[in-house]
């Protein structure tokens, strides 16, 4: 089966938790993000982010979680949510599914964010400037099937450096579901090698859920374009004219130090749907989309 058949399956079978209505409802406004980390830690920021869009829009928002980055996708396609934190992908995705959907926000670091090919320590794996060949014929996980960080950019590396798909490089393949998921997997020794988000990989060095004699970063990629905030087409038909403007205005004067730590971002800053066509070009590439 291809990897386009076996993706949109992915997203067939992939229910959001959150219920379907039959309008939206202007007195409320609804965002929802990807579940790049486990859902405590996800709960914890966006409700500190609805509460700040509540106060600085004067109206109620609400964050809602989705169980997987097909279901966000498909939240933001049926209207269920007006705003998403995408990473680079399933932004692409859902901004092509509804008309005059565009990217408005990103972190200061996102336009060069990296990927970091992780090792078990007992592979014997070290750290290279160059792409570690070693890996082939190890286990190997990958986060999410929608991630940009964690399955798109190293896939389209893996590639390029072995002409041939993961799962003939690799004795086994896997996908964890998220980045934190990813590393303690290859901590664990459960997969030898895995590709996971730099950032979640700082902040677990940061508040010691990794232990650096167990599993070591071996290689990083270079930069690409990542998360962003993306908000629908037709918002402005339904909050009001200028609304996009000023949901994207709220997002670039977010200064909480608090609030921005935990995705964790200095600032963020503009985005627009052109700062990403390198990924939209990548998952052509590999047959991800059409």
């Amino acid at each position: 089966m291809k990897l386009r058949n076996l993706l949109f399956a992915a997203a067939v079978f992939a229910v959001p938790v959150i219920p379907m209505s039959d309008a939206v409802a202007a007195d409320k406004f609804v965002f929802t993000a990807i579940p790049d980390q486990d859902e405590s830690a996800l709960r914890k920021r966006f409700d500190k982010v609805a509460k700040y869009l509540s106060s600085t829009l004067s109206m109620k928002v609400e964050y809602v979680p989705v169980k997987s980055y097909a279901a966000a996708v498909t939240a933001f396609r049926n209207n269920q949510v007006q705003l998403a934190w995408f990473g680079g992908l399933s932004g692409v995705r859902a901004r092509g599914l509804v008309k005059g959907s565009t990217a408005i926000a990103q972190g200061k670091a996102d336009p060069n964010f990296e990927t970091y090919f992780i090792a078990n320590a007992g592979t014997g794996l070290t750290t290279s400037k160059e792409f570690p060949k070693q890996i082939a014929g190890k286990t190997f996980t990958f986060g999410s099937k929608g991630s940009t960080s964690g399955r798109l950019m190293p896939e389209y590396h893996i590639r390029k450096y072995f002409k041939k798909t993961p799962q003939e490089v690799f004795s086994r393949v896997g996908f964890s579901g998220n980045h934190s998921r990813t590393v303690a997997l290859v901590q664990s020794g459960a997969y030898e090698v895995g590709a996971t988000n730099f950032k979640v990989w700082k902040k677990g060095i940061k508040n010691g859920t990794i232990d650096p004699k167990k599993v070591r970063v071996i290689w990083k990629t270079p930069g690409y374009p990542d998360y962003n905030w993306s908000i629908r087409g037709d918002v402005d038909k339904t909050y009001g004219a200028g609304f996009i403007k000023k949901v994207q205005s709220a997002l670039l004067s977010m200064k909480d130090p608090d609030l921005l730590s935990s995705f964790p971002r200095e600032a963020f800053i503009p985005a627009d749907n052109s700062d990403y066509a390198p990924i939209k070009d990548t998952a052509k590439e590999l047959g991800l989309i059409d």
